[in-house]
Parts: C-alpha cells; structure tokens; sequence
C-alpha cells in the first residue's frame, strides 16, 4: 500500500490545496482547517448550507492566505494578531465554543460579497478542544483543528471503484475521490479493509497514528468540488450500500500519534489488531 495524493483544506469548507508532501502536526496536517467562516451567531458555516464554498479557492502563504474565487479579486488575509478573541461553534449544536481570532473587516466583506449574506472570518491561533470529552471513541483532547471530529481523513481508492461500480449499476455517473475531501489517499488496499482497521496502529512513511474509526458522510459528498454544483449522488447510493447503525461510512478518521511528514509515494503499513 502506498500514498496517491495528499489534501489540505485551508479554511474549513472551501476548496483543497494538493501536496507532494506536508507535515504532521499533533491536531493534523500543517495548516489544514485552521480558517473557519462563521456567520453572525458565530456558528461555522460548511457546504452543508452553502455548496459555493466549494469554488472559493484559499492558498496559504508564510503568516497567512489568499483569498481566491470565480469574479473576486485575490486578498491577502494575515493572520490576526493583537486583537481580541472571539467564540465560535464548528456547529450550532453539540459542539463546546472555542476562542478564535479575526481576521478583520476586509476578509468579512470579500466573503461576506462572495456568500451573499453576512459571514466573518477567524482563525484558529492555538487548536483546542471543541468537542467534549465522551463524544468520540478516541478522544484527541486538544488536538484538533477546525476539522468536524478527527484530525485527519483518510480514504482508500479500490473503496471509491466499488462505489462507482454501484453508480454504474444504478445509472448514475462515477464520482472523484475529491467529493469526500479526504487529507491522504492510499492505493493497493482491498475495498473497504479501511472498516478493519478501526483501533488500530498505521504507519504512513516515518509518522504513526492511531485508526479512530470510520466516517460518517453527510450531504457534502453530493457536491461537485469543483463547480459547487449539488446533485443526488453518491450518497443516496452510499445509503443502499454502506448503512451502519444509522451511519453512512466511507473513509477511516486518523490521529497522529508522533509528529512527521506524509508524501505522495510514501509507503502505509497497518499493524495487526491487538
């Protein structure tokens, strides 16, 4: 088995950047989801309520980003400092409020102009715990970005050739690996083996983590990633097929367990169940 392509999603929601290789932090890849765009309640919004984040094309640069999307110009975002924190949810319900910092006015309206409604824009200046303790089977304390419930997403190629072997069979379109917004894909392992790997230790090139479980998959994956255009697929397909005790699965959650660097080639090893 070995890594195909490695994704980090600056800020939670909007497009992915693609890596050769990207440091491991202990609450996930370098810079993955330390962005968040809340609205007035200061509740983070997703492509669950907005599929046009989907076309907003963040890069980060040293000490901050660039806003990018489709009839905007580019603005420089830096990373705020010297002002006062504010509470935000990753989501309305369930989730413990953390102390983010803003990113300022110019931010707000560059997004607020693209979302068309009142939006703002923090970050995350020292991750920290979000969602209470018990809520996860492995709980990361405060290792954890912006990101739903684990740091990291792992996903598994021949899973996604099932999947869209079962689109074919229902007259629906195959689907990228891009619409389930995965950080490391990894080839050369059977269909759906990732279930099997819950508990248990991986090693991805030199860095170890621990497996935390499978993904529960939301109506995100039934936007086109590119576009921001929304469909029926694949997720009523998922349904019919990856149903678990009310879940929808496709994907492993994975912690980082020593510090490190994952790559495009590196090789991925998963130690024997306990």
């Amino acid at each position: 088995m070995r890594v195909t392509s490695v994704h980090t999603y600056p800020v939670k929601g909007c497009h992915r950047l693609d890596h050769d290789t990207v440091r491991v932090e202990p609450w996930g890849l370098a810079g993955d989801r330390r962005w968040m765009i809340v609205d007035a309640d200061g509740i983070g919004v997703t492509q669950r309520q907005y599929p046009v984040l989907a076309t907003l094309r963040p890069v980060v640069r040293p000490g901050g980003l660039v806003l990018r999307g489709p009839g905007r110009p580019d603005l420089d975002v830096p990373e705020p400092a010297g002002v006062a924190p504010v509470a935000v949810r990753t989501f309305r319900h369930r989730k413990l409020p953390v102390d983010a910092l803003p990113a300022g006015p110019a931010a707000d309206a560059w997004l607020t102009a693209a979302l068309d409604r009142p939006v703002r824009l923090t970050w995350l200046a020292r991750p920290t715990r979000h969602i209470a303790a018990g809520e996860r089977t492995y709980d990361t304390g405060d290792q954890v970005s912006f990101a739903d419930a684990y740091p990291l997403l792992l996903t598994v190629t021949a899973s996604l050739n099932a999947l869209n072997g079962w689109l074919t069979e229902a007259d629906a379109g195959p689907v990228p690996m891009t619409r389930f917004r995965p950080n490391v894909v990894v080839e050369g392992a059977p269909a759906w083996v990732e279930d099997s790997w819950a508990g248990r230790t991986l090693h991805i090139g030199a860095t170890t983590f621990r497996a935390a479980g499978p993904c529960d998959r939301c109506v995100v994956t039934t936007t086109d990633q590119e576009t921001g255009v929304r469909e029926h697929e694949p997720l009523r397909t998922l349904v019919r097929h990856r149903r678990v005790d009310r879940k929808v699965l496709f994907g492993l959650h994975l912690v980082p367990v020593s510090p490190g660097a994952v790559g495009v080639g590196d090789p991925v090893r998963v130690e024997p169940a306990p």
